[in-house]
């Protein structure tokens, strides 16, 4: 019987709570790796949305999208663990997220923060191997001073919102590009 596996991820709550760790969940699907669809390898679906406050629900994955943090700005070399960070997109109501106060205050810090790539509502960040839909691994709040200096200078990525369930088409899983 498949079962649900969980890694150890770092939660940045929005509502200005420190960051703490928190098992995120994983099932298997039978959806192929958007990122590697022909690696034969079992693809695990994380459930980031259970830690999304005010997310859409029923939607599952398409309430939520992701971004890859491969490397901070000047290094020469990938992270040998990269980062997976997953942001909610598609709310309850249709409003926007609130904007996630803990990382506003690390970018106020490094005047780089902009209300219009602000990161919103509870933002989850896990690590993988080779594909975060593969080969996920635990992270530890060790990972905070690498995740803080990425927030320092990067807003949310731009990725046009999916609509509500009511107004139209929902979109899949996606990663959002620089």
């Amino acid at each position: 019987m498949d079962q649900l596996v969980s890694f150890e991820a770092i939660l940045f709550p929005s509502d200005g709570r420190n960051p703490h760790v928190v098992p995120l969940m994983t099932s298997p699907t039978t959806v192929p790796d958007p990122l590697a669809p022909y690696s034969g390898l079992p693809v695990r679906m994380p459930h980031p949305e259970v830690y999304m406050d005010y997310i859409a629900e029923g939607l599952g994955p398409r309430a939520w999208a992701y971004h890859l943090v491969e490397a901070l700005d000047c290094m020469n070399k990938k992270f040998t663990h990269p980062y997976v960070i997953f942001y909610p997109v598609v709310s309850r109501d249709g409003m926007p997220f609130p904007v996630n106060k803990f990382i506003r205050e690390i970018q106020i810090q490094g005047k780089s923060f902009r209300e219009a790539t602000a990161w919103r509502g509870n933002i989850i960040v896990a690590k993988y191997r080779e594909s975060p839909f593969t080969s996920m691994v635990n992270g530890s709040i060790a990972d905070f001073p690498i995740l803080r200096n990425y927030f320092l200078t990067h807003g949310a990525p731009c990725v046009q919102t999916p609509l509500p369930v009511n107004q139209g088409h929902i979109n899949v899983i996606h990663p959002a590009s620089h």
